[in-house]
């Protein structure tokens, strides 16, 4: 059974229409990427599927987390049920230091009475060494690949089966990004699910299980990771290849 499966879901920003009839599933331990355009939908749908729209927003269609339905439920209900998104701008605690930032991200689990609340600490340094060297320092002096490095590891703290992540290259040098997707790829490790909204297409889908190519709102092509890296129009379109006659 898979751990997300969305169908039919329509998002809407007052009158305007933004996401319309997107179906998509992830399975556990899988990482699912999702590549388009800016404008395309991406952060909505992913805004959508986590309860997160502005109020003024509506949402129709289903999406079921562990064969559950979702439809009402509050963020904060769905963070609880194990679900988590790390947006863009990565919400940061500037003048924290990156362990306080850490231990927030299992703050629910404090508060909901578990004793081993801080027993993902080591499983986070361990993805993100860097994390544990600079422990005692504040957010806001980290460079842009620590600190998106430290909002996917506070996500992790809350030990989400599954975690969203919407842009995490963003304004990343190509090395740190190449370094960061790395990282999500030993997810499948831990057993945590991903889905990925990246607009560098490449790298997305070099460590991808399966892909979604998102366009005006709607998917327009689906398929295996590779199969996707490899054809035509998502080469020319979105990695910058263009096709050669034979």
């Amino acid at each position: 059974m898979a751990i997300l499966e969305v169908s039919k879901l329509n998002a809407s920003y007052g009158k305007v229409e933004a996401v319309h009839g997107v179906n998509l599933k992830v399975e556990a331990s899988q990482i699912v990427t999702i590549i388009g355009p800016n404008g395309a939908g991406k952060s909505t749908t992913l805004n959508a599927i986590m309860g997160a729209l502005p109020t003024s927003a509506t949402a129709h269609g289903q999406v079921r987390f562990n064969g559950r339905e979702l439809d009402g439920m509050a963020v904060e209900e769905r963070v609880a049920l194990g679900m988590t998104l790390v947006p863009e701008t990565r919400e940061l605690f500037a003048s924290m230091s990156v362990e306080d930032n850490l231990l927030l991200g299992c703050w629910r689990r404090k508060k909901a009475g578990e004793k081993n609340y801080r027993d993902q600490f080591d499983m986070v340094y361990g993805l993100f060494p860097r994390l544990r060297e600079r422990a005692a320092q504040y957010a806001g002096t980290l460079s842009g690949g620590e600190r998106q490095m430290l909002a996917v590891g506070r996500a992790l703290m809350g030990k989400p089966s599954l975690l969203m992540l919407d842009e995490p290259s963003l304004g990343l040098a190509p090395l740190i990004t190449k370094e960061i997707l790395q990282i999500i790829s030993k997810l499948r490790s831990t057993g945590v699910a991903t889905l990925l909204v990246e607009q560098n297409a490449r790298a997305a889908l070099q460590v991808s299980d399966y892909g979604y190519v998102l366009e005006m709102g709607e998917f327009v092509l689906e398929g295996q990771a590779a199969a996707l890296a490899v054809d035509p129009k998502v080469m020319e379109t979105y990695l910058g290849l263009a096709k050669h006659a034979a």
